[in-house]
């Protein structure tokens, strides 16, 4: 992917960070990309190379095969150049999906650091409160 300047924004990291995500996971990672990733991007997803191709081929492939997938934030929370979105994605409406924290790191106004860690929702749980 040929890194053009990122669009020049107003939005605040909190929303940057959402918008972001609320494109890649709609089948827009290459708009979500151009926008908001800067040139020095590495990841930390253990299942990909850690470049922002590799990542962005990624989730352009996952939203190929998952036409509705639902992409819900529950919290996002800020501080300095960090922010994390809790979310709950499901790849089809009927799959019970699962609980993901992004975190992003910022710099110059452009994502330069992402990490994702999931977790699956379990048919049955003891646990009363739920994982939202």
């Amino acid at each position: 992917m040929s890194m053009e300047q990122p669009i020049t924004t107003n939005l605040s990291f909190k929303e940057m960070a959402v918008s972001y995500l609320q494109l890649a996971s709609s089948g827009k990672a290459r708009d979500a990309f151009q926008r908001y990733i800067g040139p020095d991007f590495c990841h930390h997803n253990p299942y990909f190379s850690g470049d922002a191709d590799s990542l962005m081929l990624a989730m352009e492939e996952n939203a190929a095969l998952n036409p509705n997938k639902i992409f819900e934030v529950k919290l996002v929370i800020h501080e300095k150049d960090t922010v994390a979105v809790h979310s709950h994605v499901k790849q089809h409406p009927e799959d019970l999906g699962g609980a993901v924290v992004h975190i992003f790191r910022f710099k110059d106004n452009q994502i330069v650091e992402l990490w994702d860690i999931g977790q699956p929702i379990p048919e049955e749980s003891p646990n009363e409160n739920g994982m939202f």
